[in-house]
């Protein structure tokens, strides 16, 4: 049997207005010390976003979530909060915010793969 490893998830929302606190599930970051593992994978539905929020600036969307991507990677294209530590970096990505892109509460779980339980949780919770 398989060792299961401690991991952290947060699903990355989109609240196009902050007053209304009305958001789109757009990805998930999962983190697992463990298996030295911090990943992002979401989706820009341009037709949903449309649909959910006329206005929306894609463009800004797309650089936000393109940073989460590289603060994920770390070095130098993640800038100076790439340059922190694995943990560091996941603290620093799902802490409460007010912008158009934030995250959920950060739920654990176990799992053999982070990869593979990062795929199941963007394909429940995203697609």
């Amino acid at each position: 049997m398989q060792e299961k490893h401690l991991f952290e998830y947060a699903v990355i929302r989109v609240v196009p207005r902050v007053e209304r606190e009305e958001f789109l599930n757009v990805g998930v970051i999962l983190y697992c010390r463990d298996q030295g593992f911090l990943h992002t994978l979401y989706t820009i539905n341009e037709h949903r976003l449309l649909a959910f929020a006329p206005d929306l600036d894609l463009d800004e969307l797309k650089d936000r979530l393109l940073a989460f991507e590289r603060i994920c990677c770390g070095r130098k294209e993640g800038g100076r909060i790439g340059a922190l530590g694995i943990a560091e970096r996941f603290r620093w990505l799902t802490s409460a915010r007010s912008t158009i892109v934030q995250t959920s509460a950060v739920h654990p779980g176990l799992c053999t793969s982070a990869p593979a339980m990062l795929d199941h949780l963007y394909r429940q919770l995203v697609l």
